[in-house]
């Protein structure tokens, strides 16, 4: 009897403790909740992309119903039920990515120590996912026009650097940020950083101009398709030549170790990033290696935002706004 109330306590116990730690947070509690934000927006980010190569994107053709008379999927005679159930399962995961940013919310609002920036950049993600699931209403309605599956995509890029903003923000203290590297190299990360952002819109473009449009109905973009994979493509070589001055440069200037490794890292999957591209390209685009592609748009500009980031300090976590922190030598 004893054993079977102790097995009935144990789930019991640890929902307490969840409870507990979501209702009462620490600094910790919101880090690990950003992290499942980034994990949740790169996930959802990655089944739009198999949405599309699928030709899946109107297999629900409606919104916010998946067919004029159902929310869930139903046969019909415009799409297969494969097709269906893709689409209607990338809708599924909108409320998973809802859930993390409620959570989000919630634990910067509970945090004993409220700060202001950590309230506002959960809320920025609440508002981002809520803004994103009106969007794909309208992506549907205007049967994948390129520009507002364009705009999808962009706003997932921006919601995960707010995400990742939180999760930077949480264990840290609120002086002004001090550079740990020569200035000049702070400044190449923030252009490196403009540069992805290009690099990203440039890829959307492509996109939108080529093959795997989402459905035979949608429309494209009115460029030729070989003049802007070739922008595209110098744009990647401005950004992997920007990454490896800054690593060359973090290098020469012994900058903290983990500035370099994050660095390192960075550039190692913009190389990985760059062979993936170039053999979708000489291969006629397979349908998989496009979604190899997105996933490491996403991990190229996750990177890029940890390099960024970590070349600046705001001191340990409690340090308030009037504390000035001695400036690294630069």
């Amino acid at each position: 009897m004893c054993a079977v109330t102790r097995l009935i306590d144990v789930p019991r116990d640890r929902a307490r403790t969840l409870f507990h730690s979501f209702w009462s947070p620490t600094a910790d509690t919101v880090r690990r909740w950003a992290v499942t934000a980034i994990v949740f927006n790169t996930v959802i980010t990655v089944t739009g992309a198999v949405v599309r190569v699928t030709g899946s994107g109107l297999g629900c053709p409606t919104w916010p119903r998946c067919t004029p008379d159902s929310f869930t999927p139903v046969a019909h005679p415009e799409h297969s039920m494969m097709n269906t159930l893709i689409e209607f399962g990338n809708r599924l995961l909108s409320f998973v990515v809802l859930v993390a940013a409620v959570a989000c919310v919630v634990a910067a609002l509970r945090l004993a120590a409220r700060r202001r920036d950590l309230v506002r950049l959960a809320w920025l993600q609440l508002i981002g996912v809520l803004f994103q699931a009106m969007w794909g209403g309208i992506v549907v309605r205007s049967l994948l026009n390129p520009v507002t599956v364009s705009v999808h995509f962009v706003v997932s890029i921006g919601l995960i650097a707010a995400c990742y903003a939180l999760y930077a923000r949480s264990v840290e203290g609120d002086a002004k940020p001090v550079a740990l590297v020569h200035r000049h190299l702070r400044t190449l990360g923030f252009a490196l950083v403009a540069a992805v952002a290009v690099l990203l819109v440039a890829g959307v473009v492509v996109t939108g101009t080529g093959p795997h449009s989402g459905d035979v109905a949608a429309s494209r973009f009115d460029f030729d398709i070989e003049t802007v994979a070739r922008l595209h493509a110098d744009i990647v070589y401005v950004v992997v030549g920007m990454t490896f001055a800054l690593l060359l440069g973090l290098h020469v200037t012994d900058a903290p170790g983990r500035v370099r490794r994050a660095a390192l890292l960075l550039f190692g999957v913009e190389l990985a990033q760059g062979v993936i591209g170039y053999v979708q390209y000489f291969t006629a685009v397979p349908a998989t290696l496009v979604a190899m592609h997105v996933v490491g748009a996403t991990l190229v500009w996750i990177a890029t935002l940890r390099v960024v980031y970590m070349m600046r300090s705001c001191g340990p976590l409690g340090t308030p706004a009037t504390q000035p922190l001695d400036a690294v030598p630069v």
